[in-house]
């Protein structure tokens, strides 16, 4: 896995070619059980490096779109599935537990719900007021900035952006994002996720 920009922060990706972007997951390594979002299936290498750091507590998909490698890794390490809320009567797993706004699956992480993307309540999670990890409304298709889903793909651009602002509003010290899809940043998060609601 590689590091990221907090001693506790691990990502490993997958490259989809048919949108030329990395498809990412992240590890929050912390006593009290590592966690684990949307994760992607591990190579043999990650795998071992993950289980050398603890192997994983909790496992969050964000939305319906990143069960990804979920279900196994869970299996693998003996980690509680959490899911959105909002999506929890159709999701195509079976979750320990269900995440809507506000919600704390471990503390220093707090739950955030945007709408108006292509899946309802779509998690975003926010870590110690600064890094917030974001599953596929917020991306990253150019280094250095930020973009949204394509209209084409969203609910309702409308709510999204609001949702967006709404982040931006509440938690101005937010300095990395890392996106689901893309490439992360790792400064001035707060200013490029602004940008995206102007």
């Amino acid at each position: 896995m590689k590091r990221l920009h907090r001693p506790d922060l691990f990502a490993w990706s997958t490259f989809d070619e048919a949108r030329d972007v990395d498809f990412n997951s992240v590890a929050w390594i912390r006593t009290g059980g590592n966690v684990l979002i949307d994760p992607l299936p591990m190579s043999e290498h990650d795998r071992a490096h993950l289980e050398r750091l603890g192997g994983a507590a909790i496992v969050i998909m964000t939305n319906s779109d990143h069960t990804r490698g979920a279900q196994d890794i869970a299996r693998l390490f003996g980690a509680a599935l959490h899911g959105p809320r909002a999506e929890s009567e159709g999701f195509p797993l079976r979750c320990d537990r269900w995440l809507g706004d506000g919600d704390e699956p471990a503390p220093g992480l707090r739950v955030l719900e945007l709408d108006g993307g292509k899946t309802p309540g779509e998690l975003a999670l926010l870590l110690e007021g600064t890094t917030l990890i974001t599953g596929d409304l917020v991306r990253g298709h150019a280094a250095g900035t930020l973009n949204l889903l394509p209209d084409a793909k969203l609910a309702d651009r409308a709510r999204a952006v609001d949702s967006v602002k709404r982040i931006v509003e509440a938690h101005p010290h937010i300095e990395a994002v890392l996106v689901g899809d893309g490439w992360p940043l790792f400064h001035g998060g707060a200013k490029a996720l602004a940008a995206l609601t102007g």
